[in-house]
């Protein structure tokens, strides 16, 4: 497998004021092509930090990330929005869908930024839902669906694109126990079946566990690498 992920000699800081507050500290990270990994932490060990740098929502104060042979850090603005739509799935704690849209056009809104057909797009969207297993519940609105199933809207929502990189932050914060399995099953089925590299970050050991590599992160330096 090649190196799909490069985060090289990366340091992030945030300033509130005139007081410089360091996240980050001269990290370097590797990511396989198909690989499931885990980043666990304490709060502030900057585990979010590192999947925005490596998403694209957010740059490195220094050091290079590369994504899919591109080195995002360089980009401006609008080229890393398009690089981020074109690449990168997302799935977050709090699912972040839209109540008055159906599963289905939930699901549709990031191929809505494509020149897919109508019809390709139908067949995108019906595809992944399958997937997820909400085939039957394409109609249905997010108050209709439990928690775990709004959480398989985000995920199809995240894969509809086939984005070559996944990230999921605390995928399963929300979730009961049983919620909570289901969705990390689907993450590894996703990792096995369709060769999806996924990158989460978790508080939760059980949740590492389904994961192929776990690191981990203590006050912004890798630990134990």
């Amino acid at each position: 497998m090649s190196e799909l992920i490069q985060v090289q000699n990366v340091s992030k800081s945030y300033w509130r004021d005139s007081f410089e507050i360091p996240v980050l500290s001269n990290l370097s990270l590797n990511v396989k092509q198909g690989e499931f990994m885990a980043l666990m932490g304490p709060s502030g060990s900057g585990k979010t930090t590192l999947l925005n740098l490596i998403a694209g929502i957010d740059k490195p104060s220094s050091g290079r990330v590369v994504v899919a042979d591109t080195e995002i850090s360089n980009l401006g603005e609008s080229a890393l929005a398009k690089w981020r739509a074109n690449n990168v799935g997302f799935v977050f704690q709090f699912y972040n869908l839209i109540p008055v849209l159906t599963a289905f056009e939930n699901v549709e809104l990031p191929l809505l930024l494509t020149k897919l057909s109508k019809a390709e797009r139908k067949k995108h969207v019906e595809t992944v839902l399958g997937i997820v297993g909400l085939g039957s519940h394409i109609q249905h609105y997010p108050k209709q669906l439990s928690g775990g199933q709004e959480q398989r809207v985000a995920i199809a929502r995240a894969v509809v694109t086939d984005p070559v990189l996944l990230v999921a932050d605390e995928p399963t914060g929300d979730l009961d126990k049983n919620s909570a399995a289901e969705i990390l099953t689907l993450l590894e089925r996703l990792n096995k079946e369709f060769n999806k590299t996924i990158l989460m970050v978790t508080h939760d050991p059980h949740a590492a566990e389904r994961a192929r590599i776990v690191r981990h992160l203590e006050k912004g330096d890798l630990v134990g690498v």
